[in-house]
Order: C-alpha cells, then structure tokens, then sequence
C-alpha cells in the first residue's frame, strides 16, 4: 500500500508540475520569440518520443531523425504540392512516420545492444539519402516556402503567435499520450523488459512485441514533432534527417536525464538555447556541446532531471525513516 500510495503521489507531483509548466507556457510568447518556443516544443516532443524508446525499453536508436526529418518532407510536399491543409499535412507525415517506423522495427528489434543501435544508424543513413536523391525532396535546398492555410479552415494560423498555441496544444496532446503510456500496464511492462528482459520471457511476454509497438509509437511521435516543426518554419531541409540530428536528440535526452517525464523536455530546452544562445561561434556550438555531454556524464550522471528526483527521493526517505524512529 505504501508503494502504491507513493507512485499515486508522484504522479499527482508530475501532473500539477504539468500544469505550471503549460500555464507558464501560455504567457512565455508575450515575453520570448514564439518562433524560439515552438522549436522548442517540438524537439521536447521529438526528445520525450526518443525516451519513452531509450528511457522505458532500454532500447538505444541512433537514427531517430529518419522519422523525425522524413515526417517533415511528407507534410511539407503534400501541404505544397498536393494543397493539403495544415492539419491533414502534419496527420500524412506522422502516418508516413508509424509506417516507416513499423517496417524499421521489424527489422531492428531482432538484435539488440550496440547490434540493435548500429541496424537503425544504417537505415537512418538509407532513408538521408532517398532524400537527398528523391524529386519530390528539392535535393540540397529542401521544400521551401510552405504555406500555413488555416487550420481546419477557420483558424488562421499565418501570424506566429496564433499558431504557437496551436503547437503547444500538439506537444500537450502528445506528451499526455505519452506519459499515459509510460504509467499504463504496457509501460510497467516495458520497465520490466529494460530492467530483465530474459526474465520478462519467462514471464511469458511476447518481449519482441512489446519493443515493436514502443518502436512504432516513438517513431510516431518523433514524426509528428519533425511535421509540426517543418509548418512552423516553412521549410524541409536535409538537417532534420542527418545522423547528426539523431545524435542531437541522444544529447537532449541524456542531459535533461534519461527515464525521467520531464528530463528531456529540460533537456530539449537546454540545447536549442544554447544552439540559439551560440549561433555566432559557428562550428564551435558543436565542441560545446560535447563539453555539455561530458560533463553531464561525469557529473550528472542521471541527467539534470533524474538528479533532482534522486535527491528528492534521497529526502524523503530520510524524513521517513526518522518518522518511524520517532514513532
């Protein structure tokens, strides 16, 4: 009971944390450039897709970018191209993403370990260069001015500000989806395979399943994070697909603090401002961001997140134990 009553409090914790972070966020583009907060929101998206893979099914890809860059050359074409609007764009990336993400994790989740990391590094690299060849692309410059028609045909969504709502409410759609999932029955199972996997085998789960729809339901997500990212600057580029990205969302995830709920959108922040912050230094935003990466390794190693729970923990139990002395 005691277990049961601490995992409730937490979750209370984490939605009332939500909540301020979603009223703080309703007033942020009065105070900072809404073009910076939606890039933020969609790679705190894109980094809590990669975690419910990485943090809850201990499952490491190195080529998570093919949904999310891949996702926005979809939306952006048939937005374009095709005339779509805005919302049915961002639903054809993001389906296009699932699909690609199921045939992907058919093929990965035979091998697991650095095996299981290095087969989604190579079809990543596969898919950048369907892109980089593919008409449909624009090659090197990408799909460029995309239009913003409005949202369900009434929302003008043309202005910044207006549309930043609209990309927070997909982050908020997205993240709760999320978050029930990691606290569902399906999540504790994934714990589980992360924790002990030939264990949770002779449990009787059908472990390849479970990693398949945790693949199928990150690459989902990380496409709708790259199809709302390609409509909010109007354009798909080749940047979104690279192995770089991949390893760009892996930094997020780790220095925000990996298995946590809130660890990689701190850690999604972080990095998009200081890429932000550092524009002018050029090449040597790369260089600092390593600096970050390592010092996160060697001083946080539960990323900045998971060190604030940890201590709280650490608290806690403390005062219980000298309630219980005291009793």
């Amino acid at each position: 009971m005691t277990s049961r009553k601490a995992a409730a409090d937490g979750r209370n914790v984490e939605m009332i944390v939500f909540a301020v972070l979603m009223a703080v966020m309703m007033v942020a583009p009065f105070v900072v450039y809404p073009i910076l907060l939606m890039k933020i929101l969609c790679f705190a998206l894109f980094a809590c897709a990669f975690n419910l893979l990485i943090g809850y099914g201990g499952l490491l890809s190195f080529g998570h970018a093919m949904f999310f860059g891949f996702a926005a050359y979809v939306s952006a074409y048939t937005v374009k191209a095709w005339g779509l609007s805005t919302e049915l764009g961002i639903l054809a990336g993001t389906a296009v993403a699932a699909g690609l993400g199921l045939v992907v994790g058919l093929i990965a989740i035979r091998r697991q370990g650095i095996y299981f990391a290095m087969v989604t590094l190579a079809l990543a690299q596969m898919v950048f260069f369907f892109c980089l060849q593919a008409p449909f692309t624009g090659g090197e410059d990408g799909i460029q001015a995309i239009p913003r028609r409005a949202l369900f045909g009434l929302i003008d969504i043309s202005k910044d500000m207006s549309f930043y709502y609209v990309v927070l409410a997909i982050f908020a759609i997205g993240f709760l989806i999320i978050y029930r999932t990691i606290h569902s029955p399906f999540g504790q199972v994934l714990k589980a395979i992360r924790e002990n996997e030939p264990r949770a085998v002779s449990l009787g789960y059908a472990v390849d399943r479970f990693k398949l729809i945790a693949f199928v339901l990150s690459a989902t997500f990380a496409g709708l994070a790259g199809a709302t990212k390609t409509i909010v600057f109007q354009l798909a580029s080749l940047t979104d697909v690279t192995w770089q990205m991949s390893g760009e969302v892996v930094l997020m995830t780790l220095v925000g603090g990996m298995g946590t709920v809130f660890g990689p959108i701190v850690g999604a922040a972080i990095i998009v401002l200081m890429q932000n912050t550092l524009t002018g230094f050029g090449e040597w935003v790369l260089v600092m961001q390593g600096c970050i990466f390592v010092l996160t390794v060697l001083l946080f190693r539960r990323g900045i997140v998971g060190e604030i729970v940890a201590a709280a923990r650490r608290r806690s139990d403390a005062v219980g134990r000298e309630a219980a002395t005291e009793g």
